[in-house]
């Protein structure tokens, strides 16, 4: 298990994980009789790690604590021939990260892919999903978003070697030394937090973070969602396919809410609308778009007077307090439009 330190975190004030510093040593003259160790061809891309839901932290000396970071999960490729960075639905997102790169490029020479999460930090230095839409230029990427900060959180790939198959501990000790003093404004370590997960999770809803992801520190990197990390949410907060919208009555050429949907098996099923949690601007942009999405048939049996329905290829993130007992959201608030690069996933009914 990697030794931990209790240095605090710069954002948010919690606990630190830290190890000495990376140090280059002049290259030696190869010897003839060594044999040559063999290299691992970078891989083009890994599919990423995800987390699975968990109501409560899990107990155990081998769970690893980091905070969950609401923005974008990214895979930042260091190569011989420069940097890419790739969202987790795989698209090449390297020309709006263009401080990331640059910080990502001064980590070389060595080759080495980090998984982490780019995000815009508030004035109070949590992570904000609207800023970095807005860093972007909207909820449609147009623009570099010079304000984001990647947290590295993974180390999958180093210095010609595949790192997948080792383990987690082996991984952060490894990316916590490339770190420790080569860190900068725009890639940061996601520090491990060493305390009690309950306590954790008490903590990082007091400073109104999401929530909490906990890790097995002796698992390899597994694509997909096999339980080796888990999340803990401060609230509920998840996605939902937009299927059709209620127009303003106040407002010309505004949306009054989103009408939402959840998958059950391979059907969608109507969960709901949401109607707060928009900006006008925001409420007027979403109309332009939807209207050039329309369909006559709903994709879910649904009644109401006035609605306008749309194929369901928008995916909304919303936070909620509840489920009602006829199954819709409680006390929904629009939080952002998941972006199709960033391969959100619509939630899944039990």
């Amino acid at each position: 298990m990697a030794k931990r330190s209790t240095r605090k975190l710069q954002t948010i004030g919690l606990l630190s994980d830290l190890d000495a510093p990376l140090k280059s040593r002049p290259a030696a003259k190869r010897d003839k009789d060594q044999p040559r160790l063999p290299f691992d061809p970078m891989p083009q891309r890994i599919e990423p790690a995800l987390a699975l839901l968990a109501r409560k932290p899990p107990t155990g000396d081998q769970w690893a604590y980091e905070v969950k970071w609401d923005g974008y999960r990214l895979a930042v490729h260091v190569e011989s021939t420069g940097v890419r960075i790739i969202t987790r639905g795989g698209h090449d997102w390297t020309s709006f990260f263009p401080a990331i790169a640059t910080a990502a490029k001064a980590l070389g020479p060595a080759t080495m892919i980090l998984d982490g999460e780019a995000v815009v930090l508030d004035d109070k230095g949590l992570p904000n999903f609207g800023l970095l839409q807005q860093a972007l230029g909207g909820r449609r990427a147009t623009r570099a978003a010079g304000a984001a900060i990647f947290y590295a959180f993974d180390l999958l790939y180093f210095d010609g070697h595949n790192l997948t198959g080792l383990e987690l501990s082996s991984r952060r000790h490894m990316l916590t030394t490339l770190l420790n003093d080569r860190s900068s404004d725009a890639i940061r370590l996601s520090e491990t937090i060493e305390a009690d997960g309950e306590s954790l999770l008490r903590n990082a809803c007091a400073h109104g973070l999401e929530g909490i992801i906990a890790k097995d520190i002796n698992s390899p990197y597994r694509s997909g969602r096999r339980g080796d990390w888990l999340k803990i949410k401060c609230s509920n907060s998840e996605s939902f396919a937009v299927i059709g919208y209620e127009p303003s009555q106040k407002v010309q050429g505004s949306i009054a809410s989103l009408l939402l949907a959840a998958k059950q098996d391979d059907k969608l099923v109507y969960v709901g609308n949401v109607g707060t949690g928009f900006s006008a601007k925001l409420a007027r942009d979403l109309r332009r778009q939807l209207d050039t999405m329309r369909v006559e048939t709903p994709s879910v049996p649904i009644k109401g007077k006035g609605l306008v329905f749309v194929r369901p290829t928008l995916i909304a993130e919303v936070n909620f307090s509840a489920w009602t007992h006829d199954g819709n959201l409680r006390h929904p608030a629009f939080k952002g439009i998941r972006e199709a690069a960033d391969h959100a996933e619509v939630y899944q009914l039990v």
